[in-house]
């Protein structure tokens, strides 16, 4: 579980997250909305630690992340996968190296065990077999899955997934939000996604969370975000739908 408590964060004194608290729970996929600008995406940098909030705590599974020492903070770290908007494959690397790369950081595997895990994680994603691939001969949605084998590589408990769906066509889509559902449950995950697509909001969202000018405006599950009256809610379902 995470934690989110009256999280505040300013650039400059311009203040871009304005007291924002919550909870994400673990086997659901948590979902967080609203336009560009809007502060959702410094909130998912906040929660990973790629930047300190000026204000409120980060709390995983009781610990506050922000106060932690190095040691400590390393340890989190180690439990969290990231799926990035633009999947960050490293193209000189194979699809087997890239999986391989967050073993070799952070565990003590031999080679062997390395391998035996990139195989695992292929097998979650349906991509026996390509270990010998790169990344330019695979395609897009390909490599988002190959990202989500990276980003599960070390058993982790909470993942962050940046827009998943961009540049991906529906069918394509639909089957990284099946994906990233699937793995949810299986493993018990605590998952964040930061999304524009409403599809992926009505399939999958078992938790929704709405930000609107850096403020939690509304929250709720999948079931009644159309039943909302939240005017500004219903008017970023709209304006989602003709973009």
């Amino acid at each position: 579980m995470i934690e989110l408590v009256d999280i505040h964060k300013s650039f400059d004194g311009v203040e871009v997250l304005k007291g924002i608290s919550t909870r994400f729970e673990p086997g659901q996929t948590n979902l967080i909305i609203g336009a560009s600008g809007g502060g959702k995406s410094v909130l998912m940098k906040s929660m990973v630690g790629l930047l300190t909030p000026t204000s409120g705590k980060v709390v995983y599974d009781g610990r506050n992340f922000h106060s932690l020492d190095y040691k400590e903070i390393r340890h989190v770290r180690r439990e969290i996968g990231m799926l990035f908007q633009g999947n960050a494959l490293f193209d000189s690397y194979t699809v087997e190296e890239n999986i391989e790369f967050p073993l070799k950081m952070f565990t003590d595997m031999t080679k062997a065990e390395r391998v035996d895990r990139v195989n695992f994680c292929l097998e979650q994603v349906h991509l026996e077999g390509i270990n010998a691939k790169y990344p330019a001969e695979i395609s897009g949605g390909m490599k988002k899955r190959v990202g989500i084998a990276r980003a599960i590589a070390l058993d982790i408990k909470y993942l962050f997934c940046d827009e998943p769906n961009s540049g991906l066509d529906p069918i394509t889509s639909r089957v990284i939000d099946e994906l990233l559902r699937e793995i949810t449950y299986e493993f018990n995950m605590t998952t964040i996604i930061n999304t524009h697509d409403m599809k992926t909001v009505f399939d999958i969202g078992d938790h929704v969370v709405f930000i609107y000018e850096g403020k939690k405006w509304w929250e709720g599950k999948k079931e009644d975000v159309r039943k909302s009256d939240n005017k500004e809610l219903k008017a970023f379902i709209n304006a989602s739908y003709f973009e």
